[in-house]
């Protein structure tokens, strides 16, 4: 599986922190700060604690598999470099990457939809006036100043993707000061009657708290995308892609117990903003609005970060010759994916009119199948092409982790509710009709007399 030249021309500069450091500042965003009231309704109660372990477990045994599929294939790209290569460029990988691109053109949206949906939430604790049709408006039009921003070179971007990112650590690290020193426990583990049981309620709200904690948790695999660019990928990628997973799990922990700590949760849960409420309890009126713009500015940094990160995915790969051809145009002025940009911030704004909880459940039910659950099969695949020489690392208990990570991710997709079930598997039988179209025009595999001479040059 030679590299391209550009490939091979990277400097390899992330090491271990800075390989962390990225995935962090992919991980943390807005979610913690707009999911816990839904978390807390899922499960009826602070037991909502569990979702966020469960989660966490999911996402170290699938961290794993990225780990080993990162570490034998250390280009750029990620899940798009991963399903190719494995699966084969010239046959069924071209199918998985196109549904890969596909999936993400629709998931990747819904990602950047829930940071308007969340800024325009908690804009209204500073303007309580404002109607429910206002917020979605107030939303739409955060999508819509992200976008005009993101229509410049990339070299005039990276200051303020920097701005953006340092107040989401404040915006933590003031909760977390602030709930520690006001930490009530008999509040946070208010457990209602029969909080824990083997019941299938208690089943599927544990579900569904999962798959909120896994939406706060993606991102721990961002160092995969940009591999070519890691030194010593065999050991920083596993150890980047772990530190991360725990030092988030721990910090949005310690942030739910301490909000709930201070807010009951039969209070929290019914909250459009439950770190205003927190603080407010705290603090006063004062204190809230200031932590309130400080979310909002965490808000517009996430959007900001997935539209500049998520345009750039469908623009690689029609590059490449495996998605529709337009995505790969850039301006002809100022060089940016305007196509793609146009197309996902679009998707994105038209997404902001929904639900939270239906955003949030819409993307990761879409991505589920064609990106986390087709990456565990691939590791096997990935096995069988090469030897042990060219795979530096690999996974501890083998396949245990990908076992795991396989009924986790099922786990969390069916207990999400058959109305998300069917649209993923919509999406994806959408996405097979569509790859057939575009291959039945453009002569590609599987209508090509020779799939090889028909594959993109890679």
């Amino acid at each position: 599986m030679p590299k391209r030249e550009s490939e091979a021309q990277m400097t390899r500069g992330f090491g271990l922190v800075q390989s962390v450091a990225l995935n962090i500042a992919n991980m943390v965003g807005v979610g913690p700060f707009i999911t816990i009231p839904l978390l807390l309704a899922t499960m009826g109660g602070p037991q909502a604690l569990l979702g966020w372990i469960v989660g966490a477990v999911i996402v170290i045994c699938d961290g794993q598999v990225w780990s080993e599929l990162g570490a034998a294939l250390p280009g750029s790209g990620g899940s798009y470099r991963f399903l190719k290569e494995t699966y084969g460029p010239a046959t069924w990988g071209r199918l998985m990457v196109f549904l890969f691109i596909w999936q993400f053109v629709l998931s990747g949206p819904l990602e950047v939809a829930s940071g308007m949906i969340g800024f325009a939430g908690y804009a209204s604790y500073i303007w309580p006036a404002m109607t429910p049709l206002g917020r979605k408006l107030l939303g739409a039009s955060v999508g819509a100043v992200a976008v005009l921003l993101l229509s410049r070179r990339v070299t005039s971007l990276g200051t303020l993707t920097v701005t953006l990112t340092a107040g989401t650590f404040l915006t933590m690290a003031a909760i977390l000061l602030s709930g520690i020193l006001h930490f009530d426990a008999k509040r946070a583990f208010a457990l209602p009657p029969h909080a824990i049981g083997w019941s299938s309620s208690f089943f599927l709200g544990l579900g569904g708290a999962s798959l909120i904690s896994v939406y706060d948790y993606l991102g721990y695999y961002d160092v995969c995308y940009v591999g070519d660019e890691v030194r010593d990928p065999a050991r920083v990628i596993p150890r980047s892609i772990l530190y991360s997973i725990v030092f988030c799990a721990t910090a949005y922990i310690g942030i739910y117990l301490v909000i709930i700590g201070v807010v009951p949760w039969k209070d929290a849960i019914h909250s459009h903003f439950v770190v205003s409420d927190f603080m407010q309890r705290l603090y006063g009126p004062g204190a809230a609005v200031v932590v309130t713009v400080m979310v909002l500015w965490t808000a517009f940094g996430s959007v900001f970060a997935l539209l500049l990160g998520y345009s750039r995915v469908p623009f690689a790969a029609a590059r490449d010759g495996y998605f529709f051809r337009p995505f790969a145009r850039l301006h002809p002025e100022k060089g940016f994916p305007h196509v793609s940009l146009y197309v996902v911030g679009a998707i994105s704004i038209a997404a902001s009119f929904f639900d939270l909880e239906q955003v949030v459940a819409a993307l990761i039910t879409t991505r589920i199948l064609v990106q986390f659950i087709a990456q565990v099969f691939a590791l096997p695949l990935l096995r069988r092409r090469l030897p042990r020489s060219q795979r530096p690392y690999a996974m501890p208990l083998y396949p245990v982790p990908a076992v795991v990570a396989f009924f986790g991710w099922m786990y969390v997709f069916l207990t999400s509710g058959w109305n998300y079930v069917l649209a993923g598997l919509a999406t994806l039988a959408a996405g097979v009709v569509a790859f057939l179209g575009w291959s039945r025009l453009t002569s590609g595999w599987p209508f090509a007399n020779s799939p090889a001479a028909r594959a993109p040059t890679t």
